[in-house]
């Protein structure tokens, strides 16, 4: 290394400069952001970094050095990250950084003091370049200016970039579901006024060879869509003349996205409505493309309407389990091809809801439950809209009885359903709660008055089991029947909450009972698995930190949904949080759950489930890197709401 003492190196002359400055950019170019860096901005770096050594248990910056005046970059050693403050005794207080990290970023480039103290846990040696050289650094290089402003955003998409590479044999070598709208589809769409005649506009497709015509106003702004479909109910069989205007059996509201959206959007709307084509507009609202289910086909192996319309079609659970099986293969080629975690597990939830309420209308057919006002809920990751490739079943019925006496007789009737129900989700691939926390357990078949009472004597009563009960029934979610039961019994959660500090400082504590695993010395902890030494489980240790969070500023802020970016975001704007950070915290999860679909997938076997372990040490660099820095923001998320709810 260069130089034994601490401070700055002696300069060694010019040519003994210029060797450094080659060792120098060796050094960077092994390690993320700076390998990727223009040849110019790197060259800079290296003739402005200077080598400096400081002994095991040298404070290197923190807090009382003011405004940050350094960013360093470690070449050698460990450091340890203590909140300010800290005396480091408590291993959850502390964070370790290795070789090629940097330090203070954020306090550098917003030009504050840093809230950590940064402490050599060896003899380190760290390259240390100015703040002004950093600002100048930041203007230089886009690269660097990118990795600095929005950092593990972009080291996620570096991450994602790597995934993709792994399972490049699997995935499409055209365009992707990330491609905009604007290069997937018809970019000439046919279109006819709505005053057009019915029959004109049924010329013009057939002229065309299309199976659809956009309806579109003056100003080209589509006011509906006739299609083939539509033909046989509005037109053949309703007997409706040929001369009436196309807008009298047109689709009026059609699904229209930006020309800027993504394939993977129009996959999504395509599923959640039940469609085959999305029109595209311009940024005034003018059609300007249209996409089909065809079109879709041609970025995926197994196509989403073909998944779609087998579940809606299905004669019996057989078919369903087919159908199960291809939603596991067509969520993983969009894996491969780099769609975010965020989309896929909302697009995974999306088609199990889909099957879930074709298994729940096929036992329709042999139970007989008219009469009856019920609701079937989704608990904990299908209620969050978070479904992995590995989950089990956490579901409930709401129903309404007005007649005391008669409730009992009405709950047998829905139990004997849920029985068959729970089941069939089991045969095609959704095992059944160890916990028992399923729609045929007597104790979640229940009133609305039964409901809103029980939530109420949790929140009256935090007690721990009360309290683990509410992390998972709050996330409730209805899939089928009278969905304004839910809708009442979610404005009552959120008006009880609202009324209730102690019971969300009660969770709050809860909470925060579970550390991010982030070691002292090492980067991780990896003895929290007894059975499993040295792997850390991402679900326990990752995810839920970040659903628990979400849940209680959800709660405290009134916020309706229940999935945990958007009560992230919803939350946030509420109740005025940096957006950066409530940024950075949003990418930190959805970077775990990448992680925990990409385990799952890749330890998963042909109709089996993956599991949520992940091995640190057999990582890469990059994600080895990313995964620290998402639990350093698990525990930013924790030490605000340890603030905010004055929980300790």
């Amino acid at each position: 290394m260069i130089g034994e003492q601490q401070g700055p190196v002696a300069g060694p002359g010019v040519q003994g400069q210029q060797r450094v400055a080659r060792i120098t950019q060796g050094f960077l170019k092994r390690h993320l952001p700076f390998q990727r860096m223009e040849t110019r901005a790197l060259d800079y770096l290296a003739e402005r970094a200077a080598s400096v050594f400081y002994p095991r248990g040298a404070e290197i910056t923190g807090p009382g050095e003011g405004v940050a005046r350094n960013l360093y970059i470690i070449e050698q050693g460990k450091v340890q990250s203590l909140d300010a403050g800290e005396t480091g005794l408590a291993g959850h207080a502390v964070l370790a950084l290795g070789v090629g990290e940097c330090f203070p970023l954020g306090a550098v480039t917003a030009q504050r003091p840093s809230t950590n103290r940064y402490v050599a846990a060896t003899d380190v040696y760290c390259f240390v370049l100015q703040a002004d050289d950093v600002l100048d650094l930041m203007e230089m290089s886009p690269e660097f200016n990118a990795f600095c402003t929005r950092y593990i955003a972009t080291l996620l998409n570096q991450s994602r970039q790597q995934l993709q590479l792994l399972f490049a044999q699997q995935a499409s070598d055209q365009q992707t579901l990330n491609s905009p709208l604007a290069q997937v589809g018809s970019r000439d769409p046919v279109q006819v006024g709505r005053d057009t005649p019915l029959r004109q506009a049924l010329e013009t497709m057939s002229r065309s060879h299309v199976g659809s015509v956009a309806v579109v106003d003056e100003a080209h702004r589509p006011v509906g869509i006739l299609t083939r479909a539509d033909l046989l109910d509005r037109v053949v069989l309703a007997g409706t003349s040929l001369d009436v205007p196309t807008a009298q059996v047109m689709t009026p509201d059609p699904c229209c996205l930006g020309e800027h959206a993504s394939a993977y959007d129009a996959m999504l709307a395509m599923a959640s409505r039940g469609i085959r084509h999305v029109l595209v507009v311009d940024g005034e609202g003018r059609l300007c493309g249209v996409v089909s289910e065809r079109d879709l086909f041609a970025l995926q192996r197994i196509g989403l309407t073909q998944i779609r319309q087998a579940i809606e079609r299905a004669p019996d659970v057989e078919a369903l389990q087919q159908a199960a099986r291809d939603i596991r293969k067509l969520a993983f080629n969009m894996l491969a091809q780099g769609v975010g975690a965020e989309q896929l597990t909302q697009f995974i939830s999306t088609l199990n809801d889909a099957l879930t309420r074709r298994i729940l209308e096929l036992n329709l057919d042999h139970h007989d439950l008219y009469g009856i006002d019920w609701c079937w809920l989704a608990f904990g990751s299908e209620g969050r809209d978070e479904q992995t490739f590995s989950t089990d079943q956490d579901n409930g019925i709401i129903f309404v009885c007005d007649d005391f006496s008669d409730r009992e007789m009405l709950k047998m009737r829905l139990l004997e359903f849920a029985r068959a129900v729970n089941a069939d989700l089991d045969r095609c691939g959704f095992p059944l709660c160890k916990g028992n926390i399923m729609a045929s357990n007597p104790q979640w078949c229940l009133t609305l008055e039964e409901w809103q009472e029980l939530f109420a004597e949790w929140m009256r009563r935090p007690q721990p089991e009360a309290l683990l009960n509410a992390s998972i029934f709050f996330d409730f979610r209805p899939l089928y029947g009278q969905t304004h039961l839910a809708s009442r019994l979610r404005h009552m959660l959120l008006a009880h909450a609202a009324e209730s500090p102690i019971f969300l400082r009660a969770m709050t504590v809860n909470a925060l009972s579970v550390h991010p695993p982030l070691g002292m010395i090492r980067d991780f902890v990896t003895d929290l698995e007894a059975d499993h030494p040295g792997a850390i489980d991402l679900k326990k240790y990752g995810a839920r930190l970040f659903v628990d969070g979400a849940r209680i500023y959800a709660l405290a802020a009134g916020v309706y949904q229940t999935n945990t970016v958007l009560r992230l975001r919803q939350a946030a704007a509420r109740l005025s949080f940096n957006e950066e950070e409530m940024g950075g915290i949003i990418e930190a999860f959805n970077y775990i759950q990448l992680l925990r679909l990409r385990q799952q997938q890749l330890d998963g076997v042909e109709g089996g489930q993956g599991h949520n372990l992940i091995y640190p040490d057999r990582l890469n660099e990059l994600d080895r890197r990313i995964l620290k820095e998402a639990f350093r923001q698990a525990r930013k998320l924790q030490q605000k709401l340890r603030l905010d709810f004055q929980a300790g």
